[in-house]
């Protein structure tokens, strides 16, 4: 079910196609933060132009995206660790003799 829809950046609209509810939810949280940080920019360097005000929003998710990427693969190295410990766990016990009934 693709939508065409309609986000501004930065004062300029462009038309997207979403192919989901959740796509279209993902475009609109974007434009809204990329907005969010123009304003924050724009207000922190003033006189600087909307190409180099867009560069260090670029930056700035670009640097957001590669920690979270990090953090994301740490969590998954210990995921693995836990799923790993917790089969060892299992199989000590599926190793272990009845116990005796008394």
């Amino acid at each position: 079910m693709s939508q065409k829809m309609s986000i501004a950046i930065g004062g300029k609209k462009y038309t997207l196609t979403a192919d989901s509810p959740e796509q279209e939810n993902a475009y609109r949280a974007a434009a809204y933060s990329v907005n969010k940080m123009l304003s924050v920019y724009t207000a922190k360097f003033p006189g600087k132009d909307m190409d180099e005000i867009l560069s260090f929003v670029a930056l700035n998710e670009g640097i957001g995206a590669i920690m979270m990427k990090k953090k994301l693969e740490a969590v998954e190295k210990e995921l693995q660790t836990l799923k790993n410990q917790i089969d060892t766990y299992l199989d000590n016990i599926d190793n272990q003799p009845p116990a005796e009934i008394r």
